[in-house]
């Protein structure tokens, strides 16, 4: 078990933050990345930052590529996961009112990528998603970019589909499960 502190945990949100800004689509969305990853940068300690970066390196969570004009540092595959963990631990406190629109996931993966369809099930489980189906979970939580970060690692992207919708026949059994009491509506 990796034991990370904050500021390692920071930096790893930092590294997620470059990946947020390459999977956003509008301009919008990117600008929101860049400025949040800024304002976070701001807040890190120099001194702590470099003992971070040297944790992460040793833990092989991060790795340095030189090049011609130094180095940068990318997220291996161990720290992919790790960041990508965080961001989805982190959709179940957004709190606040809900939005009153549920987020499905919905996939029908071959049985040859049975790992990788158990995983997302079980991880979708583990945040707090509720089963509709066998292979469509809805959450009230706005969790569009983890989601689809979720199913690129896993390599399923293919098999699966967000959407969001605006009304379920059952919703107040879901909202029961959520604890859901007041929506912006």
């Amino acid at each position: 078990m990796i034991i990370m502190n904050d500021i390692t945990e920071k930096i790893l949100i930092l590294l997620w933050g470059g990946l947020e800004f390459g999977y956003s689509y509008s301009p919008g969305k990117k600008w929101r990345a860049l400025k949040n990853v800024s304002r976070r940068w701001k807040q890190i300690d120099e001194a702590a930052l470099h003992k971070g970066i040297r944790s992460l390196y040793r833990l092989d969570i991060i790795d340095k590529i030189e090049d011609l004009q130094g180095f940068k540092i990318t997220l291996t595959d161990k720290g992919r996961f790790r960041a990508l963990n965080i961001a989805l631990n982190s959709i179940k406190n957004k709190g606040g009112l809900w939005d009153g629109k549920w987020r499905m996931v919905a996939f029908d993966i071959p049985e040859k990528y049975k790992k990788g369809r158990d995983a997302l099930r079980q991880r979708l489980r583990k945040i707090g998603f509720c089963e509709l189906q066998k292979s469509i979970l809805i959450s009230p939580y706005d969790c569009e970019k983890e989601m689809l970060q979720l199913v690129e690692f896993f390599h399923v992207e293919k098999y699966v589909r967000f959407g969001i919708l605006e009304k379920i026949d059952n919703e107040s059994y879901f909202r029961g499960k959520f604890k859901i009491t007041k929506s912006l509506k």
